[in-house]
């Protein structure tokens, strides 16, 4: 049986955090190739990008596989142009990571051909996976956007910090961009009732702030973040718990692509498959397949068929259709998972190309994912976050009943 009454927590970091500033750069990337290809006219389903970033004091190298419309040179030229711009706003202009002085190095090239030849659409309906991998997708009913409720609000608590700090009000100014936020949640039969322990540590530019200064500053952000969720009466805080927090991003600590999944996901409330999301294009199925996995069991939570829903998808490289379908409703489900095992693969075309069409994802839709979270996010009217939809709802129910 379940516990019902507990502490559970998770983390956040923000878009300055170093791991993030290399994910934003890698996803800048992406939809930098989904731009140049429509310009070009290039058939979007063929740009294929797996791109990693590494970034340490004024230095970026950006390394990876290619397949795209510009040359070397062109390439080159713009890669390096975007990785500034992005670094630019995130807010970098430190001695020791500026967006204008950094170095940066570029050293994409082809993709293998014996990738490309497992995955390469040519006409070809049953487009294989891109690599093998299993991917997760989860849904709970503790926040409005069916998210675990720590990682939700760790994500929230910074979201709005960078908001202001980007604006300049409350404060805010005085911080820097990287962060990263903790959030203890109690439970009492299963429901998220209160927080227990709060943690921020934030970069901060005025050298003479203290950690009580810093608190004054983001107390009330982050009960603002926090919204109906109460702070316990005997919550512990801790702001900046180290002291001084002045030399941040890169600078501070060295950062690469990938490194935050946990946080990219669920908090560690649910499981996460074998690979990272930013970088990759969608015919990687460690992000396209687990898009597809959230989308899934967002839907089944929002056509009230389990209160909590774990949704598995396999797949191996060359060979479309996924291996296994998984669903677990956690003991929370009002029909049997086996018979929406069944049904899942009738509700949705879960072959690689399959994902891409209905969640249409060869577009650049890519940067803003690279912060707060793949998931629980608001779907865009540019496309951004479809995954994030529910309109799988009625097929469902009706999947399930018949």
């Amino acid at each position: 049986m379940a516990r019902s009454n507990y502490l559970f927590t998770s983390e956040s970091v923000s878009e300055g955090h170093p791991d993030k500033v290399c994910d934003r750069i890698s996803d800048e990337i992406l939809d930098l190739f989904y731009k140049e290809a429509k310009k070009a006219g290039m058939d979007a389903s063929q740009v294929r990008l797996g791109c990693e970033t590494l970034a340490t004091t004024n230095y970026v190298c950006i390394a990876g596989e290619v397949r795209g419309p510009l040359d070397e040179k062109k390439m080159k030229s713009k890669v390096k142009s975007i990785a500034r711009r992005a670094i630019r706003d995130i807010g970098y202009e430190q001695d020791g990571f500026h967006w204008k002085t950094a170095k940066i190095d570029v050293r994409l090239h082809a993709q293998s051909v014996d990738i490309a030849q497992g995955v390469d659409e040519a006409g070809n309906k049953d487009v294989g996976a891109g690599d093998q991998g299993i991917m997760f997708g989860y849904a709970c009913r503790e926040t409005p956007e069916l998210m675990p409720a720590p990682i939700y609000y760790a994500h929230k608590i910074l979201e709005l910090l960078t908001k202001y700090r980007k604006s300049g009000e409350r404060g805010c100014e005085k911080l820097g961009p990287d962060a990263k936020s903790q959030v203890t949640v109690r439970y009492e039969d299963g429901k998220p009732a209160g927080v227990t322990q709060i943690v921020l540590s934030t970069q901060h530019l005025d050298e003479s702030m203290t950690s009580d200064d810093v608190r004054k500053i983001v107390e009330p952000i982050i009960r603002e973040a926090l919204g109906d969720l109460s702070v316990d009466e005997d919550c512990q805080w801790h702001i900046n718990p180290t002291g001084k927090f002045l030399i941040g991003g890169p600078d501070g600590d060295t950062g690469l692509t990938g490194r935050k999944i946990i946080v990219d996901t669920y908090g560690g409330a649910a499981a996460h498959g074998g690979g990272a999301f930013s970088g990759k294009d969608p015919t990687k199925v460690d992000r396209s397949a687990a898009y597809a996995a959230r989308y899934l069991a967002k839907n089944v939570v929002a056509a009230k068929l389990a209160d909590r829903c774990t949704i598995q998808l396999a797949y191996a490289i060359g060979v479309a259709e996924p291996l296994s379908i998984y669903v677990d409703f956690h003991g929370t489900g009002k029909v049997e998972e086996a018979k929406l095992e069944e049904a899942l693969r009738g509700i949705m075309d879960l072959t690689p190309r399959g994902i891409r069409e209905h969640l249409q994802l060869n577009r650049p839709i890519y940067a803003r994912t690279s912060a707060y979270g793949h998931f629980g996010r608001k779907a865009g009217r540019d496309g951004s976050f479809s995954w994030e939809k529910t309109d799988l709802v009625a097929k469902l129910k009706a999947a399930v009943a018949a």
